[in-house]
């Protein structure tokens, strides 16, 4: 028999336990860099390993999902997230925490590929974007989380290991929710073979929506993953605006269902798009306390992005299957392994600029985190433009009929 409810809360923890990565790893980079001599650029090559591990054990999972199960894919989670947690504790080194933060990369891959086909298979219609967008709101719910213990923790001047240890807490968590657990079958025919996947994904608009997915990954994780270095100097606790970020995107993800169905996932998309354009767009022109309002802005452009793509393609390219909500997620965390370490140069060029022009002190800092965010206004702003071009697209077209499994 198979216990949806205990299946959706594992996935829950497992996402929580992705986000704790994300958010805490963000609070510790000034840390990593002080203590290790590392500058922004090498800190970029650490981020982007989460990044990569990310996209490899997605695809891998979508290949084989139908064939090993969920349940096993989560296994190997548990224990990439395992060693990879201990083992970025215990090392000293550069190349030690690149090989750590990839292995906790694989585990949150393995997370998204076990656990969004288990949602789409086990709910229908109106009910699987609600839970769709419920279990996503626990990567944004868990940054909260992990944004408030990174910025109390380094407030009270304990360890970077320390806090990397909290990450253990949701891992053995899920690791008993899901123990012994039966995972639900496909409930579209073709959404169980590769060969079915394939052929729907050789098509003009999914491949379209990887272009799409891109852009919204890099909208979503450009300025959050580096809050703490970009905003230090804006006159809010970077930390600070991480959490009211991301609780803003776990409120608004959680009455998702509700927005999807009053405007439909392409009109939300666009919408988004406009919203986290304009927040961005503010973030460098204003400093100070206002700071923490716009990033309420920014917070409702970026929440509907992920689960959303993730949505539209269970809801209009079902046959793609697991592979394909793969695949679409994968190509996002694909474009912040390459995207990571440029952002560090552009941070690093940024702030060379203003030291040639006599900036020091906070005034450096602020011109740099400025500077940086007006450059990444080029994701979201090129999202107005393909948002608007998908609403048109399938504004008068129907979900395709499946046959079920």
């Amino acid at each position: 028999m198979i216990n949806e409810k205990r299946l959706f809360y594992g996935s829950c923890f497992a996402l929580i336990t992705t986000a704790l990565s994300f958010s805490i790893r963000a609070g510790i980079l000034p840390q990593l860099g002080e203590e290790l001599s590392l500058n922004a650029t090498q800190l970029g090559y650490i981020n982007s390993m989460w990044f990569f591990g990310f996209p490899i054990s997605m695809v891998i999972g979508g290949l084989i999902y139908h064939s090993v199960g969920g349940k096993r894919i989560m296994q190997f989670a548990f224990f990439a997230h395992a060693i990879g947690i201990i083992m970025t504790i215990y090392t000293g080194s550069y190349s030690g925490l690149m090989i750590s933060t990839f292995l906790v990369g694989l585990g949150n891959g393995c997370t998204e590929a076990a656990c969004n086909p288990m949602i789409a298979d086990a709910y229908e219609g109106n009910t699987m974007s609600k839970m769709m967008n419920r279990f996503h709101m626990w990567f944004p719910g868990g940054i909260v989380i992990g944004s408030l213990v990174s910025y109390f923790m380094t407030g009270a001047e304990m360890s970077w290991q320390s806090q990397i240890w909290v990450i253990m807490i949701p891992t053995l968590i899920y690791a008993y929710l899901f123990w012994a657990q039966d995972w639900p079958k496909a409930k579209v025919a073709e959404g169980g073979t590769i060969s079915g996947n394939l052929k729907a994904m050789i098509s003009p608009l999914f491949i379209f929506m990887l272009v799409c997915m891109w852009f919204t990954a890099q909208t979503e994780f450009g300025p959050t993953q580096w809050v703490e270095l970009i905003l230090k100097s804006s006159g809010a606790k970077p930390m600070l605006v991480l959490a009211l970020i991301t609780g803003t995107m776990a409120v608004a993800r959680y009455f998702g269902g509700n927005a999807v169905h009053q405007f439909n996932t392409t009109g939300v998309l666009l919408g988004s798009a406009i919203l986290a354009t304009l927040g961005l767009f503010l973030l460098t022109q204003i400093t100070g306390p206002v700071v923490y309002g716009i990033a309420i802005i920014f917070a409702l452009g970026v929440a509907y992005f992920w689960p959303n793509m993730i949505g539209f393609i269970a809801d209009y390219i079902p046959k793609s299957g697991a592979l394909g909500m793969s695949v679409v997620g994968a190509i996002g965390m694909l474009s912040s392994y390459f995207m990571q370490p440029i952002i560090g140069g552009w941070i690093d060029s940024n702030r060379a600029l203003g030291t040639e022009q006599g900036l020091t002190g906070d005034a450096l800092e602020l011109f740099t985190g400025q500077e940086t965010l007006g450059t990444m206004l080029f994701f979201p702003g090129i999202l107005i433009i393909l948002f608007t071009i998908l609403y048109f697209w399938i504004r008068n077209r129907e979900k395709p009929e499946i046959a079920t499994a």
